[in-house]
């Protein structure tokens, strides 16, 4: 869901990285080359994406690379602010785990290279899960693969989510994210910051079901009975598959320290919007919510008696993500300004039918 950065000049943008990089590779910027960059559509809206081909020449020797340079956004759309800094200390942290993750090469800070502070990852290639079109429409997994193969893809990207659930996150050092002046408990801290973000980012009359859910979520706070590092953006389509392999797990912005079973309820309320809040049948082969709520038990060995609680505010999130997407969309006037999108969505739907059942 997004657009590609098309008002930057690429091949300014190149030479910019390339006299930025050259010194970090111990070589002149005649021997380095960016070449095929892209700032594909479809990269998200929290922020801008570049591909390219990184080629040096060293010993006579020539060397290619596939990059992928991740920029903070130079207006924030979805989020309030955005710490580039706290996605690269979270993905070198992973690095030395069982979570595959994409290796980061290079961190700048300061904006005055490319405007904004950005980083630079190994290129993983393979196949990303779609959200446009959405997966149970079309796409590879719907016109490649036989129903036993997305059952394993399935499997397999909910498999390297357990890996994040399995973690011991206070010997790796995560305790960092935890928040205390926001509130007392982790959960405490996520509903203070999506208080704040609903203040910040829509005017309450339009947004009844999102300001609804977020009473509810405050009136019926759980007992907070496990803590894990959440990975904050768990769904398929933040994966990379090699063949029917997870090869990476990307897009670590809202991770965060808390109950997992969070996590499932994102996964499950993902999938949810993105069939039912579409009017679109699952693809046969990919299990059932039943299936998969219970293959997560058996993988963390944790449990799952909040999970209720927490699909409400999944919901209650990916609606208000939606919701600025809508109005960024009227902003650039892809929509005009009686579209319904910002508050009629696949999410705030499925968020509607979900305060209906409780």
């Amino acid at each position: 869901m997004g657009f590609g950065d098309d008002e930057r000049d690429l091949d300014e943008t190149a030479a910019k990285i390339i006299k930025w990089l050259a010194p970090k590779l111990s070589l002149p910027p005649s021997d380095v080359r960016i070449e095929n960059m892209d700032a594909p559509l479809g990269t998200g809206f929290s922020s801008d994406t570049l591909l390219f081909d990184l080629v040096s020449t060293k010993d006579g020797q020539e060397y290619r690379e596939g990059m992928v340079a991740r920029l903070e956004p130079e207006e924030y759309i979805v989020f309030p602010t955005y710490d580039i800094a706290f996605q690269v200390r979270v993905l070198q942290m992973l690095e030395d785990t069982d979570v595959p993750v994409p290796r980061v090469r290079w961190f700048e800070p300061d904006a005055s290279v490319l405007g904004v502070p950005f980083y630079i990852m190994d290129r993983i290639v393979g196949n990303v899960p779609s959200d446009n079109p959405p997966m149970h429409e079309e796409g590879w997994i719907a016109d490649e693969l036989s129903e036993a193969e997305r059952t394993s893809v399935w499997w397999n990207g909910f498999e390297a989510m357990c890996k994040v659930h399995r973690l011991d996150w206070k010997a790796l050092g995560f305790d960092f994210m935890l928040e205390p002046e926001r509130g007392a408990t982790p959960l405490d801290q996520q509903l203070h910051y999506w208080r704040g973000y609903f203040e910040w980012g829509m005017p309450a009359e339009r947004h009844p079901d999102i300001a609804q859910a977020l009473d509810y979520l405050e009136a019926n706070k759980p007992e907070e009975n496990q803590t894990a590092l959440c990975w904050g953006d768990s769904r398929l389509a933040n994966e990379i598959f090699d063949g029917l392999e997870c090869a990476a797990v990307i897009d670590w912005e809202m991770a965060r320290i808390g109950d997992p079973v969070q996590d499932l309820a994102w996964w499950l309320a993902s999938d949810r919007c993105f069939s039912e809040g579409l009017e679109l049948e699952r693809l046969p082969g990919i299990p059932s919510h039943e299936e998969t709520v219970a293959r997560w038990k058996e993988a963390t060995g944790l449990d799952t008696s909040n999970l209720a609680y927490y699909s409400i505010l999944a919901l209650t999130r990916f609606s208000m993500n939606m919701a600025r997407i809508g109005q960024y969309m009227k902003k650039i006037e892809i929509i005009d300004e009686e579209n319904e999108f910002d508050y009629e969505n696949l999410a705030s739907i499925t968020l509607r039918r979900a305060l209906e059942e409780i």
